[in-house]
């Protein structure tokens, strides 16, 4: 089966003034369908905008990025994002936030509630589909998110640090809840993390990223059995894991490995 996405000597150049500065060089990769991939590397390394360039929000300086065989020339329809912040919309409700994405796509409204609201007892928000986000908590806002990202049944999830900003409890929480939704529906997830155990335990793989500019230092499969258990964090192979990618980080001069390798 060819692989759903193909990046060949990505590369990214921002301009602003007097200023050039390079975000990512030279970054080739293949991700197969319904695979989980976390990428990590240090603050400012073009994480977030390589996610963006595979979704078509940004274009690339050089080389490509392509989707299902087709080159990414602008901003892709069959894909759900998920950012640090839920940004949802304050005056609707959580069902009207989640719905946004059908109302922008013009689909028909109707068909797609019944989607949401299984998405929302999926993700444990049942009960709570007419409250406003200043009514939940970091946790159930960002479930809602989640939902938004899937309601129109993507086949790609892009997430930009999704639970970076939550407590160590809630996020171990949701990654559990991202497992299991990932398994359920098959999505292929690319996760963006400054945690190295939280990228181990959700993976297929871990793509290791070097300082600005971005560059793709190894790619890491994991090997460890799926359904994943909490209980694994303590096992001796997730631990050798975690130390070969913060030594890569370091070796790399990654200023942040040691934050890169903090608990989930």
């Amino acid at each position: 089966m060819p692989p759903l996405i193909v990046a060949d000597q990505v590369g990214k150049v921002f301009s602003g003034g007097a200023r050039t500065v390079t975000a990512l060089e030279g970054v080739s990769f293949e991700i197969q369908t319904a695979n989980f991939v976390s990428i990590v590397g240090p603050s400012g390394c073009g994480k977030s905008t390589l996610l963006k360039i595979i979704s078509g929000l940004l274009p690339a300086s050089s080389g490509n990025i392509s989707v299902n065989g087709a080159a990414v020339a602008g901003p892709l329809e069959n894909v759900g994002m998920v950012f640090q912040a839920p940004v949802l919309l304050k005056w609707r409700s959580v069902l009207g936030n989640i719905l946004l994405p059908v109302e922008f796509a013009k689909l028909d409204i109707a068909s797609h509630v019944d989607k949401a609201q299984a998405l929302i007892k999926l993700v444990g928000l049942e009960g709570f589909e007419e409250m406003y986000p200043h009514e939940l908590s970091g946790g159930m806002q960002q479930r809602a998110s989640l939902c938004r990202a899937l309601v129109t049944d993507p086949q790609l999830l892009l997430m930009d640090e999704p639970f970076g900003a939550l407590d160590a409890m809630t996020r171990d929480e949701l990654d559990m809840e991202l497992l299991r939704i990932w398994e359920e529906r098959k999505k292929t997830v690319l996760f963006v993390t400054h945690s190295i155990q939280e990228a181990v335990f959700l993976s297929d793989r871990v793509f290791v990223m070097s300082e600005r500019p971005g560059r793709l230092l190894e790619k890491i499969p994991i090997d460890l059995p799926r359904p994943r258990t909490l209980e694994m964090m303590s096992a001796l192979k997730f631990g050798e894991y975690t130390l070969r990618i913060r030594a890569l980080l370091a070796g790399a001069g990654g200023a942040s490995a040691s934050s890169a390798g903090s608990t989930m």
